[in-house]
């Protein structure tokens, strides 16, 4: 009796582990699409045999564990490259908005503002005493100080938009490391007592690998199976169970948004050197590198367009002989230079102010607006190495070539992660072909389970049967 009673143990323990496979490929064909899982698999435990005399008898087996496939160092892998992903992308997306301001190709743009400023002077050459030269050349001045101030207000509404878009990251990220906090503490609540945390680990690879993607972060995982996350060098953002926030705010010392660790205690500190990946750091790149670059040229070259322009104009005489003016109103200083310039508000209100002349009184005198035209052609840039079409070309190609290799880039690195994410798929996804095949067994292993008991059975009834006789 005690076999029998042995047998039908067995059968029950296959039903049930048959069962628990069978509620695993479920779940795992419920999760199929789900970011980030991993398949599950139980894992099957043979139970300790029974001796009886020389023989060992099995007495089936038991579900031991369920465990998640899964290749933590390909985790680690896609996480690092998702940040080079996010910083890519990042500066992929503003220097093609900022490549935009300067293309003219199909938009009149800064430099064909110059050209017409200076033909305007080679105009009013041929024809000093024309009202309709010196307004040519008024106008041409009061377009080409537009477009030196359009230039850099859409430089800096790029900046702008970058700031708005670090203060949102920064919200982001406040809300995945809370999440990872939370995380943290429900695996250790389910890990102490010896059973995998496996969606909740799988949840917690997506959420680290977010916010690698947000913003450069460094982590580990200690022995109770809770993870540190470090930002930049010193900005702790988890540890265990708890999380400290980012700011992202705008300082007294300049007008741009600044990142700051609130750190459980004290003041902030302002960890924006800190930030050199993911998409925050990818919009700082832009930000304080390449467009500060771009608004340092372009202030250089309406600094010294101005200067030049002026230092010629002083010298000559207008249309009724007086001394020449200041043509431009002189920025103080080359920082803001391309704001600030403007046209002289004599010159603009009497073109007659304009001086074409070197000499009072000279009808058809036109030394002075030779020399202006002639600062087309003039090397006034670089400390005398280049003319100003060739510095502002120079400036357009360069920024073109950035653009390009950043672009090139990002689909360099798209390439590396749908190459990685292959690979996840292929280790840990979820194959319904697969899963199929393993529910029609273990519903056979089920069936076969069910007859052992029902077999078991029958020989119950016939030893109770022979007691009967």
């Amino acid at each position: 009796m005690s076999k029998i009673s042995a047998m039908m143990d067995t059968g029950k323990r296959s039903l049930m582990n048959s069962q628990t496979a069978l509620q695993t490929v479920g779940h795992n064909i419920a999760n199929k699409s789900t970011e980030g899982f991993s398949r599950q698999r139980v894992e099957l435990l043979s139970n300790v045999p029974i001796g009886e005399g020389n023989l060992q008898i099995g007495m089936g087996a038991r579900a031991g564990v369920v465990t998640r496939v899964n290749n933590p160092w390909l985790e680690k892998q896609i996480q690092r490259e998702g940040m080079s992903m996010g910083f890519t992308d990042a500066r992929a997306d503003g220097l093609s908005r900022v490549e935009q301001i300067y293309n003219e190709q199909n938009n009149k743009g800064l430099n064909q503002y110059m050209t017409d400023f200076f033909n305007s002077f080679r105009e009013l050459s041929n024809n000093p005493e024309s009202l309709a030269s010196r307004t040519m050349v008024r106008e041409s001045a009061v377009a080409l100080t537009k477009d030196f101030g359009r230039v850099t207000g859409q430089l800096r509404a790029v900046q702008d938009d970058l700031d708005g878009q670090i203060k949102t990251t920064v919200e982001e990220i406040n809300q995945l490391t809370k999440e990872l906090a939370s995380l943290n503490e429900k695996i250790q609540t389910v890990e102490i007592q010896k059973i995998p945390a496996n969606d909740e680990r799988d949840r917690r690879d997506v959420v680290l690998k977010k916010l690698g993607e947000k913003i450069d972060i460094s982590w580990a995982e200690s022995k109770d199976g809770m993870v540190t996350v470090t930002a930049g060098r010193t900005a702790i953002l988890v540890s265990g169970v708890g999380s400290s926030e980012l700011a992202a705010k705008e300082t007294d010392n300049r007008d741009r948004v600044e990142v700051f660790f609130m750190g459980t205690a004290g003041s902030p500190a302002n960890i924006t050197d800190q930030i050199t990946g993911g998409r925050i750091g990818g919009a700082l790149d832009v930000r304080d590198h390449v467009i500060e670059d771009l608004l340092g040229h372009v202030d250089k070259m309406a600094y010294t367009l101005a200067k030049e322009v002026n230092t010629a104009h002083i010298e000559g005489f207008d249309k009724n002989g007086r001394p020449g003016v200041l043509f431009f109103e002189m920025p103080d200083q080359v920082k803001g230079a391309a704001t600030e310039i403007a046209l002289n508000k004599s010159v603009f209100n009497d073109v007659g102010r304009i001086a074409a002349g070197a000499q009072a009184g000279a009808a058809g005198d036109n030394t002075v607006a030779n020399v202006i035209s002639s600062l087309q052609y003039r090397q006034v840039m670089q400390d005398g190495t280049a003319t100003l079409d060739d510095y502002y070309n120079t400036q357009v190609g360069q920024m073109g070539a950035v653009t390009q290799r950043a672009v090139k880039a990002q689909e360099s690195q798209k390439n590396v992660m749908n190459q990685l994410s292959n690979i996840r798929e292929s280790i840990s996804g979820v194959s319904l072909d697969e899963e199929t095949t393993k529910m029609i067994e273990f519903q056979k292993t089920y069936d076969a389970s069910a007859r052992l008991i029902k077999t078991a059975d029958e020989m119950f009834d016939t030893v109770l049967n022979l007691k009967r006789l």
